[in-house]
């Protein structure tokens, strides 16, 4: 696991990311996301999730994928329902079933500040939407109803005591 990743219960998970006004170094920035993301063996990963309370993300399903970068990305449309259970680099070794928009239409810039749009569906859109989650200051866990969310903390607490 990389040493840039932070795990629950780091605060800046819970943080609501700023927009990105100012675009320089952003090329860079977003590839050394990637590059966290695929050293943790993962599909999607925001800004927050190394520290950086900006709207960022990165995703990519397969390594043949371009991978997808946007800043400020806001869901423009979005139609279905979907069901499974997420599992998410930031909490290890939990998977929670989650429902989710099933295709979504996504805005947002490119590293170089270009407008762009992703139409997205299935696991793309489900990625897109726990990353989106992420930027908000929302974790996999948060889904949990009350009772659950206690006795996940209860049980999360003693395993890393261990």
């Amino acid at each position: 696991m990389s040493k840039e990743l932070r795990l629950y219960p780091d605060p800046v998970l819970n943080e609501r990311a700023k927009k990105v006004c100012d675009f320089e170094g952003m090329g860079e920035f977003t590839e050394r996301m990637l590059k966290v993301m695929v050293d943790n063996e993962g599909i999607g990963l925001a800004a927050n999730q190394i520290g950086v309370a900006s709207q960022i993300f990165v995703a990519r399903l397969y390594k043949e994928d371009e991978p997808i970068r946007l800043i400020n990305p806001v869901v423009v449309e979005a139609s279905g329902e979907d069901t499974i259970d997420e599992g998410c680099l930031s909490v290890p070794d939990t998977s929670i079933e989650i429902i989710r928009s099933e295709f979504i239409l996504l805005r947002g810039y490119d590293p170089d500040g270009n407008e762009v749009e992703y139409r997205l569906e299935g696991l793309k859109a489900r990625v897109a939407q726990h990353e989106i989650d992420h930027l908000n200051g929302i974790l996999i866990i948060d889904y949990l109803p009350k009772r659950e969310l206690l006795r996940f903390q209860r049980e999360y607490n003693r395993r890393e005591e261990d």
